[in-house]
Formats: C-alpha cells, structure tokens, sequence
C-alpha cells in the first residue's frame, strides 16, 4: 500500500512541476524550446524593404508570436522565391488536434512576428493549401528537415503550411 501511494504522490508532484512551467512559460521572453512563451519583450523592430530571406536557409528553427492571442513558439522555416514559409504538422491526429492550437488561431488572425536572434519582423501568416509553390515548399521542408512530407500531406491537412508574408 506504501508502494501505491509512494508513486501516486510522485505523479503528483511531477504533474504539478510540468503544469508549474507550462504555466510559467506563458510569462517568459519567447518559447522555451517546444514549449510556448509569452510574447516578446526583447528585440529590435526591423522596418523599411523587406529582407532577403536566403540567410533562413541556414537555421534550423526561429521563433514566433501570434499577436492575438499573445503566446510564443519554436518552428521550423524555409525560404522559397524569396518568401518564408512555416509548417505544422500532425494536424489531422488527435496529438495535433489537442497540442496544436495556434495554427487554428494564425487561421483566423494571422498577425505574428518573427524574431529571428535579436531582430523582429511584423508578419501576416497566411494558410497555403494549394498553388503552385506547394509543391516546391514542401519538397524543402523535406529535404531540410529528412521528413516524408508530400503536397499530398497539405492537400490532405495533415501538414499546414503558412506563408510568413509582410503586413
């Protein structure tokens, strides 16, 4: 009985101590890794003509925030034709359906910003679901990221793509 109450107390405590730094994340400066953050209070605004996009090819990840509501990620990014795009998976799955809630939110308020080391960008995330850089978006998400992505994922909205434009 010891043993049972031993280890309901110890998921207990280990629930509290998850729930503790989710709840906190929500106040942090940006994600915390795969964690989302609040929004971002550090960086220096980048304003006048739009940036060339290439230097994105060399970044593994870069972090965003929805303005509405105003909460932080860690994603991934690829450049096409000089515009940037950011994937979501795992859509159509219940993990997708319950974890991932800001692709729904970026699909009714795509306003964001892209906080790319210390610089921000104000952008406007719109949904791609069919065009004809689909194709040639995902074929980059694949081979940069070694994953089974296929315009086939997209037009089955397993995989959402947004276009990361300016406002």
């Amino acid at each position: 009985m010891k043993i049972i109450k031993f280890f309901v107390y110890s998921i207990l405590f280990a629930a509290l101590i998850v729930g503790g730094v989710l709840f906190g994340a929500r106040f942090a400066d940006g994600p915390l890794e795969i964690i989302a953050g609040g929004p971002f209070r550090s960086g220096e605004l980048v304003t006048g003509p739009e940036p060339d996009w290439s230097f994105v090819r060399d970044l593994e990840t870069v972090e965003f925030q929805l303005e509405r509501p105003p909460r932080s990620r860690t994603t991934w990014i690829v450049e096409h034709e000089g515009r940037i795009y950011i994937p979501s998976g795992y859509m159509t799955t219940a993990w997708g359906k319950i974890w991932k809630q800001w692709p729904l939110e970026a699909e009714r308020d795509g306003s964001s910003i892209l906080r790319v080391g210390d610089q921000l960008y104000q952008r406007q995330l719109i949904r791609r679901k069919t065009g004809p850089e689909v194709a040639a978006v995902v074929a980059l998400i694949a081979e940069k990221y070694n994953i089974p992505a296929t315009p086939e994922a997209v037009a089955s909205d397993y995989l959402w793509l947004f276009e990361m434009a300016p406002r």
